[in-house]
């Protein structure tokens, strides 16, 4: 067998870079070629053991293979294996299973020592053989001299995880395994690995969420920080079981599901951290940085240059001051964006400062003098003008339409994958003994392991990806998720057709699919919407209807006794109002025809628009296409609704009818039966449903063989509005001979029964939609709740068997973009979704049930009291002064202008750091963003309190009983520690982590508002 580096198509080995004429692979043995990107090749001599890491069987020569040694470069203190915290042997033993490390992590391992001065991977020390075992020669000969290093607390019991707890996080600090303080989560060092844990708890008991397992890579973190992260998730894994979706972070590139868990945002820190338990310190002043605060729904802030170089017209930027964060916003950025900067600013005030500094924001630099004095005096002085915009990088749904599915296998001793399908994908491809890669266009890597695939290949999941990634070209950030058979995310099931949790044996979501089957308990509707999500139904459909038919661009009311019978060729308002806690509630549905033409479905558009206004925004709008009527819509009309070919004319007159007509009927119950006209010839039957056959002189009423009793008793009732009472019924296979005539003799039909659609595997997910370069952009709020919902928003709720567009107060006047977007989301799919999936456009402040009952918990009343952006700057809540002063401190400054050069005067920087220093309790207590005192113009002065006030003082007291300097608007911040948690029944820290809404309620009840 030829000697041959295991990286396959480079022409050096990966991990030394030495050529494979020179040395193959760390070990000199004859290997053969493989496709794997990665050092993983099977040694041509009989193994005795294999690679706990990458299942490569060791060297047979080895005479310890259970050491394992890996090395990693310039550390100077392991004196045991990294990964298994197995003693380092002596000599040859040393070197067992070097394996699946990338290039250049190798480089470098030995230093300068007098005896290995020529000693490098492709080299060899003088008297070295240069044949047979040269290269164990040499590594036997190195072993003794490494450096004593580091061990990886691996071998320890795993930390305690604690089964009432959604979220943990841990950091990989001297290679352990080291909790971060709840306080701290979301605040991400560069330098370090972390590992992410999330446990869903609501939704584990009653839909069997699985798990999620994330180890994320700081751009500064070291090689070996990163393996030993990897070698935790494995061991997790293991300990978790197979119910955990595995994932690879890497900083700025996150997947949504890992930022969904820290909100308002994720703060990436410069450097490293000395120890786990100073992870992040509450109430530290001394401080002086700047964050660059990128993103719309996700938030993320990077720590930046504290220079003006680092700012752009496009972005906000933090300065964080210690008692003073000021937020500048670029003069191109959103009110969204704005907020959402805000709200993360708020944050930090809150969990690091205890909520005592002061907040200021620069919407406009020449109405922001003062602030604008104090980001001179850290930044010095601007120089030029700032660059413009960076360009977004965000990826479009065209972009993630595209996914191709690959199987990998191995073919005498030989990786290969080979592409299996392409969209739309069936679930029948995966079998559950082998081993896939999905591609969704490069954007993210799906790993999907049989349940009977191999313990070898579930441990190479992590880095088989990796290879695929390097060998396609991708970026090296790209995301890579691990699912198991029966344990898929919901993100990879959508990827497909259909799927059903039946056919991998998951019993309770059968249970699930057949109870909404059965009739369902409408009298339950009102006070269960999660019962009225699933059956989409908000009432018992016994509310008022009105009907108009779109005619020569404009709207006619259709006679209460026709409203059941409508035509293919034409649109149809059908406007629906019931009773919802004390309120009248409407439904607009939208119905559209199969023949309608382009200019009758935009007239239906603009009519249901003037009657949108005439109700003052109030209908709930549902779109809806011929033949995928929603159960609601079909109980509108008892079962009885007919859908006739043709048109009706400009007088209302319905074309003339032939003289023999085929009506199909399909449906069981009044919320799922309709009667829709088919071509009259027999091929247009079938052995499970039942059709109505009209002639000139008799109806036939055919039943099919395979349709059943609750079939055969709703069709009685439901072609009654076509043939009257004179029918006759025919059973399949004793048709009388005028029965095929009128159909123009036998012909085949077939035979097989309709099944409905399964979506028992599917889960609802939430998605916040925005546009670049004219295409659509989604961001997946995973585990949502009604907190993601913001007035600036336009949300799309996916429930699989409708689409869900929640307009934000602050959006609505984009509903038109909306419903593109929803037909554009439809159309992009790379499940191949149906484009008449009905879209429900829903307006903040009328959530039908249907909707809200697919949250976990729903507030009506969470947005009375919503402030628009501009009021939480401005301050609506008092009459304040525009800001409060930002520290007494301030007032003393002597702010001077910087260099020429743009940098600040050292004498202003050090006078600045020193007004930063001291305890919280010195400081004016400041305001929460959202209150009077938090103001983008001015910093007039005001007295300030130094310390706590009594409760008496405070409580159930007017603004003009107020003591001199004490906010109105946050009362109960000048209370003592003490004082607010007896009060409160919570710490400072705990409250302003809350809603707004929530604290505001808390201050109502104890007197404080």
């Amino acid at each position: 067998m030829p000697e041959v580096c295991c990286a396959g198509s480079t022409p050096g080995c990966r991990i030394c870079s030495v050529p494979s004429t020179t040395f193959a692979c760390l070990h000199n043995v004859p290997l053969s070629p493989v496709t794997a990107p990665d050092c993983r090749s099977r040694l041509s001599a009989q193994p005795v053991s294999h690679c706990l890491l990458a299942e490569v069987p060791t060297f047979k020569t080895h005479p310890c293979p259970q050491s394992l040694a890996l090395f990693q470069e310039h550390n100077h203190r392991r004196q045991t294996c990294s990964l298994f915290a197995k003693p380092l042997c002596q000599g040859l033993s040393c070197f067992a299973a070097i394996c699946d490390l990338r290039a250049p992590r190798m480089k470098g391992l030995f230093y300068d020592d007098s005896a290995l001065e020529s000693c490098r991977w492709g080299e060899f020390l003088p008297g070295a053989q240069s044949t047979g075992g040269r290269g164990l020669r040499t590594l036997a000969l190195v072993s003794s001299l490494v450096p004593t290093w580091p061990r990886m607390d691996v071998n320890k019991g795993l930390p305690a995880i604690d089964s009432h707890r959604d979220l943990h996080v841990w950091i990989i600090e001297n290679l352990r395994m080291e909790p971060v303080p709840e306080k701290a989560y979301g605040n991400f060092f560069e330098e370090h690995c972390y590992i992410v844990l999330h446990v869903p708890q609501s939704l584990k008991a009653t839909q069997g969420a699985c798990s999620d397992l994330h180890y994320w890579a700081g751009k500064e973190a070291g090689a070996e920080a990163q393996d030993a992260a990897e070698a935790f998730v494995q061991r997790l894994q293991e300990a978790l079981g197979g119910a955990t979706v595995q994932h690879r972070e890497a900083q700025g590139h996150e997947s949504d599901c890992f930022r969904s868990y820290f909100r308002p945002g994720i703060i990436y820190r410069r450097g490293g951290l000395a120890s786990a338990l100073t992870h992040m310190e509450t109430n530290l002043y001394n401080i002086q940085r700047l964050l660059h605060v990128q993103g719309r729904k996700h938030v993320s802030a990077t720590e930046v240059e504290l220079s003006w170089s680092s700012f752009n017209k496009g972005d906000i930027f933090l300065l964080d001051l210690g008692k003073v964060m000021i937020q500048w916003n670029g003069p191109e950025t959103s009110i969204p964006e704005k907020a959402r900067g805000l709200a993360l600013t708020c944050s930090l005030r809150d969990r690091e400062r205890g909520g005592r500094a002061q907040i200021g924001v620069v919407d406009d630099e020449v109405e922001a003098t003062d602030l604008m004095r104090i980001m001179e005096a850290v930044l010095g002085c601007r120089v030029g003008n700032l660059p413009a915009t960076r360009p977004d990088k965000s990826v479009n749904q065209l972009q993630k339409a595209s996914v191709r599915l690959y199987h990998v296998c191995e073919k005498d001793d030989d990786l290969v994958i080979q592409e299996l399908a392409t969209c739309p994908l069936t679930q029948d491809l995966l079998r559950e003994e082998d081993y896939y890669i999905l591609d969704q266009g490069g954007f993210k890597i799906y790993v999907w392991q049989g349940r009977l695939s191999s313990l070898q290949e579930k441990k190479a999941a992590f880095s088989r990806a990796l290879g695929f990634i390097q060998a396609k070209g991708y970026p090296t950030y790209t995301n890579v998720e691990v699912v198991n058979d029966g344990a898929e995310s919901a993100s990879f099931k959508q990827l497909f057709q259909s799927w059903s949790t039946k056919q991998r044996g998951n019993k309770s979501f059968g249970r699930l699919s057949k109870s909404i089957q059965v009739r369902p308990d409408v009298g339950k509707l009102q006070s269960r919407p999660e019962l009225a999500a699933q059956l989409r139904m908000v009432d018992d459909a016994s509310g008022k209807v009105e009907v108009w038919c779109i005619q020569d661009l404009g709207r006619r009311p259709v006679d209460p006794k026709r409203h059941a019978q409508l035509c293919a060729g034409n649109c149809y308002l059908v406007l629906y109002a019931y009773q919802r806690m004390g309120h009248v509630q409407y439904i607009l549905y939208l119905w559209r025809g199969h023949r309608a033409t382009t200019r009758d479905v935009k007239a239906l558009n603009c009519n249901a628009e003037e009657l949108d206004l005439m109700y003052q925004g109030a209908l709930v709008q549902e779109h809806v296409t011929m033949g995928s009527e929603p159960p609601h819509f079909l109980a509108i009309f008892q079962g009885q609704l007919v859908v006739f070919q043709g048109h009706t004319g400009h007088d209302g007159k319905e074309q003339p009818a032939p003289a023999t007509r085929l009506f199909h009927v399909q449906g069981t119950d009044s919320c799922n039966t309709r009667t829709v006209e088919v071509p009259a010839r027999a091929s247009a039957l079938n052995s499970h449903d039942i059709f109505l056959l009209v002639t000139a002189s008799v109806c036939y009423l055919w039943f099919g063989k395979g349709c059943s009793g609750d079939q055969r008793e709703m069709a009685r009732t439901a072609v009654s509005a076509v043939s009257g009472e004179n029918k006759e019924t025919v059973l399949e296979g004793q048709e009388p001979p005028g029965f095929w005539e009128a159909l123009g003799g036998r012909a085949p039909y077939p035979g097989n029964k309709r099944l409905p659609e399964d979506v028992s595997g599917f889960q609802p997910r939430l998605f916040e939609c925005s546009s670049h370069m004219g295409h659509l952009v989604l961001t997946e709020m995973v585990f949502f709740s009604q907190e993601d919902l913001d007035k600036y928003d336009i949300m799309l709720l996916d429930t699989w068997q409708e689409i869900f567009l929640w307009l934000g107060e602050a959006a609505s006047k984009w509903k038109k973009e909306a419903v593109d977007w929803g037909q554009e989301y439809l159309k992009t799919h790379p499940a191949g979704r149906s484009p008449a999936t009905p879209i429900v456009v829903i307006k903040q402040g009328h959530e039908p049930p249907t909707f809200t009952g697919w949250f976990l918990a729903w507030d009506p009343y969470k947005w009375t009291n919503d402030q628009s952006y501009k009021e939480v700057v401005d301050g609506s809540l008092g009459a304040m002064p525009a800001i409060c002063e930002i520290t007494a401190e301030l007032n003393d400054f002597q702010l001077s202008r910087g260099p020429s050069n743009g940098g600040a005067d050292p004498l202003t920087l050090q006078t600045l750091k020193g007004s930063q220093d001291g305890s919280g309790n010195e400081l004016q207590p400041g305001p929460k963003a959202g209150d009077a005192s938090t103001n983008s113009h001015h910093s007039s002065p005001r007295p300030t309190i130094n310390g706590s006030l009594p409760r008496e003082r405070l409580m159930h007291q007017a603004v003009e009983d107020l003591p001199e300097g004490v906010d109105p608007a946050r009362k109960e911040f000048y209370l003592s520690d003490s004082d607010f948690q007896e009060i409160f029944g919570k710490s400072k820290e705990e409250f302003y982590s809350m809603a707004k809404w929530r604290q505001q309620q808390e201050k109502k009840q104890l007197g404080f508002f």
